[in-house]
């Protein structure tokens, strides 16, 4: 068939996953992705053939998918959340060059910015930016350009990959950024492990998340000015008159 279907499952759940995400990976020959990511679909596909990386392996992995689709095979290249959202997509489309022969194509997902967003209720009806922290393929200085300029045109934002056990001091240093511009009790929320048996919610004020410890499995929520919390839910109003 020579094709690569990347693929976001969302949280990793049946439940999450789009019809389309599942059928394409019913179909496909072979699945590749990160290694917790294939352990998360394991029990939907068990007879498939997979190929897996550890962190950091993306471009091999995906490498190998081209190559695999380039002898015949249907390949899906397994993404969390979106796969156009951090995901695999564009670095697919850019090694595919190599591979002129090999169709992509790319199944969306639920990103953790709105399957976090379902948890706390309505904190993105408005404008927001997504941002993430993991400085690895970013620099740290541009990410704080980003945040201070979210901040300041009074955006919700979606923090990604907020703190690992080399990153602990960023999400601090963010949210000081974001503390010129916004209140610190701008109210925020915390979600842990989306989907999955350990999920949690938080709410909290911007001035305590700044002192929150939290991990790469930790989707975070600031609010704009007018964000608040209305039956224990984080909202935003989008702006209707209300009688």
């Amino acid at each position: 068939m020579k094709k690569v279907s990347v693929v976001g499952i969302g949280p990793g759940h049946a439940k999450g996953m789009t019809y389309e995400a599942r059928e394409v990976l019913e179909r496909a020959d072979v699945h590749v992705g990160y290694t917790k990511y294939l352990e998360l679909i394991s029990d939907l596909y068990p007879e498939k053939e997979t190929y897996s990386t550890p962190m950091r392996g993306e471009k091999k992995r995906c490498e190998e998918a081209l190559r695999l689709a380039s002898e015949g095979k249907h390949v899906a290249i397994v993404c969390s959340g979106d796969a156009g959202v951090y995901g695999m997509a564009s670095l697919v489309y850019q090694l595919s060059l190599a591979f002129e022969g090999v169709e992509i194509e790319v199944i969306a997902g639920v990103s953790a910015a709105m399957s976090g967003a379902s948890l706390l209720g309505a904190p993105l009806s408005h404008d927001f930016a997504v941002i993430s922290l993991s400085d690895l393929l970013t620099p740290w200085e541009t990410i704080e350009k980003r945040v201070e300029a979210a901040a300041a045109g009074d955006f919700c934002i979606s923090l990604y990959n907020p703190m690992s056990k080399r990153r602990v001091d960023q999400l601090k240093k963010a949210c000081e950024i974001m503390m010129k511009h916004k209140s610190p009790e701008t109210l925020c929320g915390i979600t842990v492990n989306i989907g999955r048996e350990s999920e949690t919610v938080r709410l909290l004020t911007l001035k305590e998340l700044a002192d929150t410890k939290v991990d790469m499995f930790t989707t975070i929520f600031i609010g704009n000015r007018h964000t608040q919390d209305i039956r224990g839910k984080m909202v935003t109003p989008r702006g209707y008159e209300i009688g």
